[in-house]
């Protein structure tokens, strides 16, 4: 038995380089991710990436795109596959997931999480706007789901991750219309898990606290919300997008297999 003054190797303030866990369900798995070109998305991208998953994202945004695929390209993973996609456009939504099944076959994986957290207040919001925020955040997530559902379920079933946020549950100003699309998102997920279930399709939503993303931090992260973030989390780090994609390959992966109608808030402890 070791001595009680025996160092420790690692302390937790000291994490090990790489602690993203490796699971071997994933490898060769068509995984299609929504707004994966920049932020959390990338995150994910790369997560399945390194677990030789085949995966292919959407995203509007060309140069980040392009620029992820060039990284990723240099890398003994397999190349992911961008498809540009306006994913308001229901229609190009529905071309874009066809495009990506002929490429990589039934997806397994689905991780939605394209969405944008404008700022707005309650007096400004009209009609045409509160539509297009219910579009950008919330709508494209149905509707990714109906159009895998499917070829998921005649494949022996898969899993889907929803990205939420857990912004609907704390008193935040200015963001009334995003915090609801959210806050239906876990509602969706936990509605969809009944008709999914019987045909082995797994569905969970996972709820970030604030995550530094290049984002966040150019738009929003000013000395005051960081203060108030690290005040209201239990631990004092921000949360890094890796986190929150380390979760979702649980989630994906046979390990999580079991995990279905759930909502899994990573936010250091803030809610």
């Amino acid at each position: 038995m070791s001595s009680m003054n025996t160092p420790l190797r690692h302390t937790m303030s000291s994490p090990p380089t790489d602690p993203t866990a490796t699971y071997p369900s994933l490898r060769g798995r068509a995984v299609l991710v929504t707004g994966g070109g920049s932020g959390i998305g990338a995150a994910v991208v790369r997560a399945f990436a390194r677990q030789h998953s085949k995966v292919a994202f959407l995203d509007i945004d060309d140069d980040a795109s392009k620029k992820l695929v060039a990284e990723l390209a240099g890398k003994d993973w397999p190349r992911p596959l961008h498809v540009n996609c306006d994913l308001q456009d229901i229609g190009a939504l529905r071309a874009a997931i066809a495009q990506v099944e002929g490429r990589l076959g039934p997806i397994d994986v689905l991780v939605n999480n394209a969405a944008s957290d404008e700022r707005h207040e309650i007096d400004a919001v009209e009609p045409a706007y509160f539509d297009d925020r219910i579009a950008v955040n919330l709508r494209h997530y149905f509707f990714a789901i109906q159009a895998v559902r499917a070829a998921m379920a005649k494949n022996g079933g898969g899993s889907i991750v929803n990205l939420g946020s857990i912004v609907w549950r704390l008193p935040l100003p200015e963001v009334a219309v995003y915090a609801t699309a959210k806050a239906a998102i876990a509602g969706m997920t936990k509605i969809l898990a009944a008709e999914l279930g019987p045909q082995r399709i797994r569905i969970n939503c996972v709820e970030p606290g604030f995550v530094a993303t290049e984002r966040q931090k150019k738009l929003w992260l000013t000395p005051e919300l960081e203060s108030r973030v690290r005040a209201g989390q239990c631990l004092p780090d921000l949360i890094e997008p890796d986190s929150i994609a380390d979760l979702v390959l649980f989630l994906a992966s046979d390990a999580g297999r079991m995990c279905t109608r759930q909502t899994f808030v990573v936010d250091g402890g803030w809610t």
